[in-house]
Order: C-alpha cells, then structure tokens, then sequence
C-alpha cells in the first residue's frame, strides 16, 4: 500500500505533463500523445515477463524489479528533456512504463490471500491507498515545474523528478518490507515454471481465458475501460490549453486521478455486495456519461471537471471488479499468467489510445475523441448485460 502511494506519486505527476513537455519541445501537438503511449508500450510489453517472474520467484521480486527501472527510464526522462532529444525521451518513456506494471500487478497481491467474498474490497485497499500520491502528484508536477524554470530547466522537465523519488521510494518499500511474499505464501510460486517467451505465455494464458465468459468478459472491461480512459485524459491537459486554461488543466487530472482511487474502498464493498458483473455495467455507464459530459462541456471548466472525475470512477470500477472477477473465474495455475495477460491488454489498448488520440484531437476534435470513448462503454453495458443473463451471479 505505501509503494502504491509512491509510484502513484511520480507516475501521475510525469503522465499529467509530460505530454505539455513534447509539445514545448516540438512546437505541436500532433505528436503529444506519443510519450504517454511509450510508456504505456513499455508497460505492455514487461507485463507478462514480470507474471512469469512472480510465478518463479514471487511477487516481491518482480515488483521491485519493475520499480527500479522505472527509476532508471525517469532519469532518462530528466536528461532527454534538458537537452531537447525527442527521440531519448520516446526511449526513456517505455523503462518509466515499466513502475506501473508493478503497480498494476500489485493489487493481484491483495488478491493472493483474500477470501472471495472480500476479494474486491481487498483489491480496492490497494488500489485505493494510491489516492494519496496520485491526487498531490500533479500539483506537485506544477510546484517542482515551477522551481525547474527558476533554477534554469526547461518547461516542463522537472516534474520528472517527482517520478523518480516515487519509483526509487517503491522499489525500496516492496524489498525491505513486502514480506513474506503474498504469492509464495498463497502457495503459488512454482521456481519449476519454464520459461517462455513474452507471446507464447500470452498465448497460453489467452487460451485460458477466452473459453470462460465470466473471465472473457473481466478481461474485456478492464481493457477497454482503460483505452477510454487514456484516450480522454491524455488530451485532456491539450483541450484545456487550447482554451487557455493549461494550469487549471493538472487540477483537472488531480480530480480525473481522485475519481479513479479515491471511492475505491466503497467501489470493492459495491462489488463484493451486488456481484462483479452487475458492477462492471454499472461502471461503464458512469464512464460513458463521463465522456458525455466532456464531449458537452465546451469553455465551461467546471463539466470538464465533472466528466473527468465520473470517467475515473468508471474505470475504478472495471479495474476492481474486473480484476476479482477474473481471479476467481480461473484455477490457481492459470490465475497469475491470465493477470498479465489483462494487463498486458490493457496496456496495450492504453498505448492505442494514447498514441492516436493526438491525432484525432488534430483531424476532427477532442468531442470525437471523448464521443468514441462513449460508444465503447456502451459495448460494455451491453456485454454484461448479456453475461448476466447467461450465467446469473450469486452475490455476498
């Protein structure tokens, strides 16, 4: 929980303004989304590794791991901006990626030992102690960019800082203290797993999953929820700019971030009470009335406010009831690889939207953006719905 409130820290604070900084160093913003959508690639692509890690060796391990390169990809980060090499910081991005695998994979931790009536609201605790971090780190982004112009950075360089001490602070937390391992005490550390490469454990683990519609549909959610997201909150701060309101726009995300953390606590407690599907379609609808009002909101900043903070929350509840929904649709020995494997879809989706959405921001509009975003929670609505009916849920 306290490594979650670190990296969650230095993540938001880099994420809410790092796509500010390409575009001071590239006088655009048709490729703004693109450093965002490094890191979500770089997530991507350690997601699996780091499940088949944890299945080896343990959770503490392969969360430690993760959050020191993410120390290493900010350090990058800092020199790539100073200097104004584009093409470094796109290098930098992926390895800072690599501390919100760790994060992700974190709140499979709470699940090892949680008994299933308490599984969402386990995940929720951990999901829900990165609020703290998470709604300073971007007034902390504004105040250390702020300090970095004055002692002599570049714009928008310095808040790369804050997501070094947060990914530093992480990896020292979950090493000395994440003790004993919640995988390896949950009996699942097998040091006998071979090997395999990145696509043959997706593979394996998609086999698993696609077959079993409860773990189909977790999967689905949470996947697509976070390309909503992403999509809608990368161009948030760029929508802001553009009517003149680019300070306001890291409150902006401070509420965005609140809304995605902050009810976690109530959001698992929903979920463990009325059941992980009924929620997931529950948290679609909030998501798609977020986009709405984005879509709707026009100069008017408080519904930018009030759309952000409602897509948050919708995700909120895709990620928590998704994430125990699908832990408890598979046996032990698939659980862990189906769990890299969501986030891997997850963040592969993430790196899709944030990499095209500055375009279609460019072509027709953030309204067609957040309208997009709208249509694929409606989707989601409509495929719990549907599961629902298949296969009722027996709720606590």
């Amino acid at each position: 929980m306290v490594s979650g409130a670190l990296t969650s820290l230095g993540y938001v604070a880099v994420v809410a303004t790092v796509g500010l900084l390409a575009s001071e160093m590239l006088g655009s913003d048709l490729w703004a989304g693109l450093p965002a959508a490094a890191a979500t690639i770089g997530t991507a692509l350690v997601a699996a590794p780091l499940a088949l890690f944890s299945k080896r060796r343990g959770r503490r391990r392969a969360i430690g791991a993760g959050y020191l390169v993410a120390a290493l990809g900010a350090l990058l980060l800092i020199f790539a901006g100073q200097q104004g090499m584009f093409w470094l910081l796109i290098l930098a991005m992926p390895l800072f990626g690599f501390g919100r695998a760790s994060s992700l994979q974190a709140r499979f931790a709470a699940a090892d030992l949680a008994e299933e009536q308490h599984r969402a609201r386990a995940i929720a605790l951990v999901v829900w102690v990165g609020t703290v971090g998470a709604v300073a780190g971007p007034p902390l982004a504004r105040w250390a960019n702020r300090l970095g112009v004055d002692a002599g950075m570049g714009n928008w360089v310095s808040p790369a800082f804050v997501g070094l001490a947060g990914a530093a602070g992480a990896a020292l937390v979950v090493s000395r203290w994440l003790r004993p391992d919640p995988l390896e005490y949950a009996g699942g550390v097998d040091p006998s797993v071979p090997f395999e490469s990145p696509l043959r454990n997706v593979s394996n683990a998609w086999s698993a999953v696609w077959p079993n519609p409860n773990a189909r549909l977790a999967l689905v959610a949470m996947a697509v929820s976070q390309m909503a997201m992403v999509a809608v909150m990368t161009m948030t701060p760029l929508y802001m700019k553009d009517h003149g309101q680019a300070e306001l726009s890291t409150l902006v995300i401070s509420v965005h971030v609140f809304g995605m953390f902050g009810l976690s606590p109530l959001v698992g407690r929903w979920a463990d009470r009325f059941g992980r599907i009924l929620s997931l379609g529950f948290g679609a609808t909030i998501l798609g009335l977020g986009t709405l009002a984005a879509v709707i909101a026009g100069y008017v900043p408080g519904l930018v406010f009030i759309g952000l903070f409602m897509l948050g929350l919708g995700w909120s509840f895709a990620l928590i009831a998704g994430s125990a929904l699908l832990t408890e649709s598979l046996p032990v020995s698939e659980r862990v690889s189906a769990q890299g494997l969501a986030d891997v879809s997850m963040s592969a989706l993430g790196a899709v939207a944030a990499l095209s959405s500055g375009f279609v921001k460019e072509l027709v509009g953030f309204h067609w953006l957040a309208n997009f975003a709208t249509i694929a929670a409606f989707l989601m609505v409509v495929a719990a719905a549907s599961v629902s009916r298949r296969q009722p849920e027996t709720v606590v």
